[in-house]
């Protein structure tokens, strides 16, 4: 059962069959499910919330069917939640690397796409909130009140996604306004020269999403060969 890129079924059936020990398998295996579904598909605010609520549905749904003793429902939400937070910081290093390829050719953010794109990444940490919210006010008994305990932990603590978020965009627009002094003599030449990029901006981040995934498996096989020795 396929939805926003997701096999839905498979992380129904994780969090179904799922022990009290299994929290690092189940983080990572939603990580991998997310950053998956937002690989080659535009990182539009729309976008990344419909794979967020696929993702947190199935999960919910899972956790609920858990029959296992000992197992703590909240807990099994919360390395949910650890998952999708892990593949928005990917999403938004992506923008991140992205806005700076802009930056170092000369383009201001202050343009209206690109403008944009700052301010959205700037609202993912709000993305994913808003998107847990609505899975949270969806459901009914038993899941209504692990979902509250995981909003209420998040609404005290944030997110990580909202950290780098704040970051990025602080620093990108930092070495804006002090490359703007600099620039202005050339910065119509500049603007036009960089203005095919700012076009193609979609697709640069989807590429730098795509070859963070790659390293990501790449490491990942040596590690599995050091731990069969």
């Amino acid at each position: 059962m396929m939805k926003s890129g997701i096999d839905q079924q498979a992380l129904i059936d994780l969090f179904a069959n799922a022990s009290a020990q299994q929290t690092v398998q189940l983080r990572e295996a939603v990580f991998k499910a997310t950053l998956g579904a937002l690989q080659g598909r535009e990182l539009s605010l729309k976008n990344i919330r419909s794979v967020l609520g696929t993702v947190a549905q199935a999960a919910g749904t899972g956790a609920a069917q858990n029959p296992l003793a000992g197992v703590d429902a909240e807990g099994l939400l919360d390395n949910a939640v650890a998952g999708m937070d892990d593949a928005l910081i990917k999403a938004v290093d992506a923008n991140r690397v992205a806005l700076q390829q802009f930056i170092d050719k000369g383009v201001d953010l202050r343009e209206t796409q690109l403008k944009k794109a700052l301010a959205d990444m700037d609202k993912f940490e709000d993305a994913l909130l808003g998107t847990l919210k609505k899975s949270a006010a969806a459901v009914g008994d038993p899941m209504a009140g692990p979902w509250a305990g995981v909003l209420e932990k998040l609404n005290l603590s944030g997110t990580q996604t909202g950290l780098k978020a704040s970051g990025a965009t602080e620093q990108l627009t930092a070495q804006v306004e002090q490359m703007h002094s600099a620039m202005r003599a050339t910065r119509a030449a500049s603007l036009k020269a960089a203005q095919t990029l700012a076009e193609s901006y979609t697709a640069l981040v989807s590429g730098v999403l795509i070859g963070m995934s790659d390293a990501l498996r790449q490491t990942a096989v040596p590690a599995k060969a050091a731990r069969k020795k």
